[in-house]
């Protein structure tokens, strides 16, 4: 049963898959740090006689986009159109980068700095299980020449968008400077399009004031100084959060556990996973902030577009490697069931 006080009618999560079509054709603009995914799958049939590790017989190599360029992704297999402005090296995985996004049909602003190290995640799987990760990358400010770009960039693009994306992964691009041009920018536009942020802890006091917050659990707890665990946990992390960041919204990824919703520091939901099986989790969150981003576009409210996030994300853990959730699956996923019961954590007046 739901809880009283929560009407899922209200809400307006009985007619949820049918808003699905209204994803199509909505603009995101991305900003953030650009990396490239590199996957080796294979099997594991014996122990090296170097050293006690497992012995990885590579059958099959993948490359794809990750950080900034996976949200992008997402928000294009969900039907809407993103637009990446981002950071590259003067480098080869940079070009297979730019490979990949034209292939993706993604329109794309890519500044080239000749002495930056693109960042590739290396992941080696076996038995659709990670063994392990190795990652080369250059934690690096942005130069002065790129910064100028983004400016001109910000200038030119953001009037066209409802929504902006910052999806920091503390490689650079994301810094003091860049918030103030962003937020400059939005100021000048009518209507003021929504800045929403999948953050990193490092850079935490370079968001405040944007509209939505996007931490995992363990994210927030550092961000606010306290454990973030259980309901009261979280909530508390959450109420720090507003105190230090003034964000207008919050939304707290919780892994098996589903989302917390900070409609405001008085209004909290909690909105349970509708994952059935869970491979591999990354990426979720790059899933979660595209759903969550195609939502609000949509005019939808943030329980609305947290619930189809949930379930975009109940997606993509079921799958190995940066996957994404298109509109297809995600109607069939929230027709499938009842679907999870929304309870309120926390309502104050």
């Amino acid at each position: 049963m739901t809880e009283p006080g929560l009407d899922p009618q209200a809400l307006g999560l009985a007619d949820l898959a049918g808003k699905v079509a209204d994803l199509a054709g909505q603009r995101v603009l991305v900003l953030g740090d650009l990396m490239l995914d590199h996957y080796l799958a294979g099997e594991v049939e014996r122990i090296s006689p170097e050293a006690p590790i497992p012995v990885v017989k590579v059958e099959n190599e993948v490359h794809l986009l990750g950080g900034a360029g996976n949200v992008a992704k997402n928000i294009a297999a969900l039907g809407g159109v993103p637009e990446l402005v981002s950071l590259v090296g003067s480098d080869d995985t940079g070009k297979v980068l730019q490979g990949l996004l034209a292939k993706e049909k993604i329109a794309s602003h890519l500044m080239v700095e000749k002495d930056r190290l693109t960042t590739i995640k290396t992941r080696i799987i076996a038995r659709n299980q990670q063994m392990l990760r190795v990652d080369r990358e250059q934690v690096r400010a942005l130069g002065a020449g790129s910064l100028a770009a983004v400016r001109d960039l910000l200038a030119k693009l953001v009037p066209g968008h409802k929504v902006v994306v910052v999806s920091d992964y503390g490689k650079g691009l994301v810094g003091k400077a860049l918030m103030e041009e962003l937020h400059q920018a939005v100021a000048r536009c009518d209507p003021r399009p929504k800045i929403l942020v999948d953050p990193k802890v490092v850079n935490a006091s370079v968001y405040q004031g944007v509209d939505l917050l996007t931490p995992n659990a363990k994210e927030a707890g550092e961000m606010a100084g306290v454990k973030a665990s259980g309901r009261d946990g979280v909530i508390k992390a959450g109420l720090g959060i507003f105190r230090r960041l003034r964000c207008a919204q919050l939304c707290v990824t919780l892994g098996a556990e589903g989302l917390a919703l900070f409609e405001n520091p008085g209004r909290v939901l909690h909105v349970p996973t509708v994952a059935r099986k869970v491979f591999d989790v990354t990426g979720a969150g790059d899933t979660v902030i595209a759903a969550l981003a195609l939502g609000l576009a949509a005019d939808l409210s943030l329980i609305q577009a947290g619930m189809l996030a949930n379930y975009a994300a109940g997606l993509v853990v079921a799958q190995v490697g940066t996957a994404v959730a298109r509109p297809k699956e995600l109607v069939a996923a929230m027709r499938a069931g009842p679907g999870p019961v929304v309870e309120n954590w926390l309502n104050i007046s």
